[in-house]
């Protein structure tokens, strides 16, 4: 409760509307809390009673845009929740009730023989690494789980309704591989509830000669595009030349990636993410790689030089974000499962076949997300982060090991780099979008309420 006094602060003089939508705002507040909550604990009433001056405080510091813009608060990333914010009196469905103060993060995953959203060998847009169906991956067994939340029933992915939501938007995922493979992952499922798959274009403009294996697809019925903006460190890869002449490569940590931010400063929802490549080998040494203006380290930790980088991201967001109109989310590091080696030495994860099955069972938390987390948290900008690191540490089996390529190339080829950190699709990262979907669908929910109510009110 200690930053609620800074809650309702606004720039601007409220108007008659906005100030009778308050008085019955606070109304039912207190009437809530003296007649409907009088069965509960004490520690309940108080959760819901922040809840709903959270609600109130989000409603007036960051106005809707006129088409529907998806109103995502900032959460804490010790602690990530999906609040119910309707007031008593109006109608709420089974899902909104069970998804109230539902941690959708926290579960497991159980058995469940509804089959995926997509059918194996049915997308024409994913990558030949992630699509182990078409590279002979012989067992499907992976594909029976779902995630269960604990505490409640989240929604199966509906891929019109999900459209619906993003109609005439453009959603951009910037980021690393796994970023792509979630975004692969969310271009197969939309084209899935689509009975015409030309309806599915892909953007072929000049903007995406920017930068290499960068995409867009334009869904054309409902006049939206869901796009992929390759950025590993989302900060400035650069070189230069040494003593001797030769060029040699360094990371700018004080730099943003420039060339791309044009791509998607205006998105009306980005999603971030960045984490696996600051484990390889040039970046976990650190030897002459960092740079700060002109200063090249001879050495500097990882740790610290990851920090810098995600505190010239956070800066660039806060400063260059209208965040009227776009909402930021930020996917947590996805869970690598190699054994007897990294994964250029030999690491391996083929044979697995079902996922851990012991809850208790805790992978180490990476580093780099506990660095995420307290960014996030001084950051201006509300973003909604996705910690999809406990749902992946069960998933052993969801990788494409040695079916991230086809037969012909692992029958002749000496040497043989198993895929233990990306992910087969359809597979795992179809969760991941199940999670955005249930997101936005609340979300959705609640800005129509609001515009319902100024309506009625005006």
């Amino acid at each position: 409760m200690a930053d609620l006094k800074n809650l309702f602060v606004t720039t601007k003089t409220p108007s008659t509307t906005q100030i009778l939508l308050t008085f019955l705002l606070f109304l039912s507040l207190f009437l809530f809390s003296s007649s409907s909550l009088s069965d509960f604990s004490p520690s309940v009433i108080v959760s819901s009673f922040t809840s709903r001056l959270l609600m109130a405080a989000n409603f007036f510091s960051y106005p809707s845009s006129p088409s529907d813009t998806c109103t995502v608060s900032s959460v804490s990333s010790e602690r990530i929740r999906v609040n119910n914010d309707s007031r008593r009196g109006r109608e709420i469905d089974t899902v909104t009730k069970e998804l109230n103060s539902c941690d959708i993060f926290d579960g497991r995953w159980v058995l469940d023989e509804s089959g995926p959203v997509y059918a194996p060998g049915s997308c024409s847009y994913l990558e030949d690494k992630f699509n182990c169906f078409k590279n002979g991956r012989p067992d499907s067994g992976f594909l029976r789980y779902r995630w269960r939340p604990h505490g409640c029933t989240i929604p199966r992915f509906d891929g019109r309704k999900m459209l619906g939501i993003l109609r005439g938007k453009r959603l951009v995922f910037v980021g690393d591989s796994l970023n792509r493979n979630m975004w692969e992952s969310l271009v197969c499922s939309l084209s899935q509830s689509l009975e015409g798959k030309s309806r599915v274009l892909k953007d072929s403009s000049a903007r995406w000669n920017l930068i290499n294996g960068s995409y867009g697809f334009r869904f054309k019925e409902f006049q939206c595009s869901i796009d992929f903006i390759k950025s590993p460190f989302l900060v400035q890869e650069s070189k230069y030349s040494d003593r001797f002449g030769k060029k040699r490569e360094t990371l700018r940590l004080d730099v943003i990636q420039g060339s791309i931010t044009e791509l998607y400063r205006d998105a009306d929802i980005v999603i971030f993410n960045t984490g696996h490549w600051w484990t390889h080998q040039k970046t976990n040494k650190g030897k002459g790689y960092f740079q700060e203006g002109s200063h090249i380290y001879d050495r500097l930790e990882v740790r610290k030089a990851y920090t810098k980088a995600l505190h010239t991201w956070a800066d660039w967001v806060d400063a260059n974000i209208n965040i009227s109109r776009t909402r930021v989310f930020f996917v947590g590091y996805s869970s690598s499962h190699f054994r007897k080696g990294a994964w250029n030495s030999g690491g391996q994860c083929d044979g697995e076949l079902e996922p851990i099955k012991n809850e208790t069972y805790a992978g180490e938390y990476p580093w780099m997300m506990r660095v995420l987390e307290s960014v996030i948290s001084e950051m201006k900008t509300p973003v909604y982060y996705m910690n999809i690191t406990k749902m992946t540490w069960y998933r052993t089996d969801g990788h494409p090991s040695v079916y991230g390529q086809p037969p012909e190339i692992r029958g002749r080829s000496s040497v043989m780099f198993q895929d233990c950190s990306h992910w087969c699709l359809p597979g795992i990262p179809d969760s991941w979008n199940q999670l955005l979907y249930v997101t936005l669908l609340l979300s959705r929910r609640r800005s129509l309420s609001y515009k319902s109510l100024e309506t009625l009110l005006s």
